[in-house]
């Protein structure tokens, strides 16, 4: 029974390196939206006029592209799960992660079939060191998050994640790597 991963947390908590991990040692596929979306994502912003690199203050990304984004990743998520392979998705999920029947809603219009056994994997770290994280890997896209840190941190950081109709794991991801050992274990059972 293939897995179906939704690696989830706030920017800098370490969603890739966590979910690469967890690719590596169950053999699964692996589907970062960055990597995934990014170039057409940043084509449309500035079709549209607006900054390429700016997401969280940028309406017509949230109106219009985020959503392509996604069904994206789902898409290409359906096509290895049709083919019996697990799936590691790492994306924030942010906008989804209130609505609990996100999972169910997805699994019908997605016509995933009920031998896919869906798992929300929780990498949760503290506050400062997400902060420090984000400062350090530089990248143009947290500008934003990083001048309105209070405002991107009380939004961001208070988020919780109920999906109905799939399983929930935890990892601590406060040092310097994730321990995946035990949480492969557990993958492992629930995947038969």
């Amino acid at each position: 029974m293939p897995l179906l991963l939704f690696v989830v947390g706030p920017a800098g908590s370490g969603k890739s390196t966590t979910s690469k991990l967890l690719a590596q040692r169950l053999g699964a596929a692996y589907i970062d939206k960055d990597t995934t979306c990014t170039g057409f994502t940043e084509a449309l912003l500035r079709l549209a006029g607006t900054d390429p690199q700016e997401r969280d203050n940028n309406t017509y990304y949230q109106e219009h592209v985020m959503n392509l984004e996604y069904d994206t990743i789902l898409k290409v998520a359906g096509d290895n799960l049709s083919l019996g392979l697990s799936v590691v998705l790492d994306a924030p999920f942010g906008r989804y992660l209130p609505h609990d029947r996100f999972v169910v809603e997805t699994r019908q219009r997605m016509g995933w079939g009920s031998d896919v056994t869906p798992v929300v994997v929780h990498v949760k770290v503290e506050g400062e060191e997400i902060r420090r994280r984000v400062k350090s890997r530089g990248l143009a896209r947290d500008a934003w998050k990083l001048a309105h840190w209070d405002q991107f941190w009380g939004k961001a950081g208070d988020v919780r994640c109920d999906w109905i109709g799939a399983e929930h794991a935890y990892i601590d991801n406060t040092g310097s790597r994730p321990d995946v050992h035990g949480l492969v274990a557990e993958l492992e059972r629930l995947g038969g």
